[in-house]
């Protein structure tokens, strides 16, 4: 399965199950946080970031709270389509979640 994960204005494509809440936001902390000198797999559990993908293969959505900005147009026009395909948008911004172990 590949689908689209949206954390701000950030997205990413990736193959693999839709995520629940927890999971969708720990895979956008894990490739949103940039840290020098550290390479990052494209790969994460399941997931694996798709760099070249057909939207027409998109089969879910989930749309995460936190980020920097508000979606893109862009973006905000794919989740329309697929919408419209009847793709399900799971949007989980404004689910609780559980406080990070630190």
């Amino acid at each position: 399965m590949v689908g689209i994960l949206v954390h701000g204005n950030n997205h990413f494509i990736l193959r693999g199950p839709a995520p629940d809440a927890a999971e969708a936001a720990t895979l956008a902390r894990h490739w949103s946080i940039i840290q020098i000198g550290e390479e990052r797999s494209l790969r994460f559990g399941e997931w694996e970031i798709r760099t070249k993908e057909f939207r027409e293969n998109l089969e879910w959505a989930v749309v995460t709270g936190g980020g920097d900005g508000d979606i893109s147009s862009g973006v905000q026009q794919m989740l329309g389509e697929l919408a419209a395909r009847g793709v399900e948008i799971h949007d989980y911004r404004n689910t609780p979640r559980a406080p990070r172990n630190t």
